[in-house]
């Protein structure tokens, strides 16, 4: 059974394709991939456990950290790039945008949105940075650097010439609703995104 997120992403990719998965952890999706529909994927990671557990499964992994240049690997060489919850805690997460995209076709990605009303709630009656089952870390050890809301991706990707094909707008279960399609920076809590040139 594949995490809800992941139960997503996995129909935007088309069987027999290549993908690579920055930031693997442990190569559920990858494994769920290449057993269901026959795609040949890479992860990329850099914890050593969930690299160990990659292997376990047979997945191909590689040890490398994201905020490294990822010129390793040839333009184009993937039909797929995905990333999952880790946009928001690279330091250089517009230069990884790019290069998913130098990298393959499409990308697909997701990220927490902090200009959620939760957050914003918290903020206003607290003062403090929010902390939640969602996002349970205080603000001194979090690894979330930047705090990116539907709205900033939007006008990242509208900078650097990059179209957006599909946009999910999930709350923490991986629901959507009527209202989060109406005003996704408000009710949306998570964003899943499907990208090209």
């Amino acid at each position: 059974m594949l995490r809800a997120d992941l139960e997503i992403i996995q129909e935007w990719i088309k069987p027999a394709s290549r993908v690579l998965d920055l930031g693997c952890g442990d190569g559920e999706l990858l494994r769920y991939l290449r057993d269901h529909k026959q795609v040949q994927g890479y992860g990329l990671e850099i914890d050593p456990d969930k690299i160990n557990h990659c292997i376990a499964k047979g997945i191909n992994v590689i040890e490398q950290d994201l905020d490294k240049e990822l010129d390793n690997f040839e333009a184009k060489s993937f039909d797929t790039v995905v990333m999952t919850q880790s946009l928001q805690a690279l330091h250089y997460p517009d230069r990884v945008l790019e290069d998913m995209l130098r990298i393959g076709q499409e990308g697909i990605l997701t990220f927490p949105n902090f200009a959620h009303w939760r957050c914003r709630l918290y903020l206003t009656t607290k003062g403090r940075m929010p902390v939640s089952d969602f996002m349970p870390y205080t603000w001194y050890n979090t690894p979330n650097i930047h705090f990116c809301t539907f709205q900033d991706f939007e006008d990242l990707c509208r900078q650097r010439n990059i179209r957006i094909l599909d946009r999910l707008v999930v709350d923490q279960t991986h629901r959507t609703s009527r209202l989060s399609a109406l005003w996704p920076n408000l009710l949306g809590e998570i964003a899943i995104y499907r990208i090209t040139r």
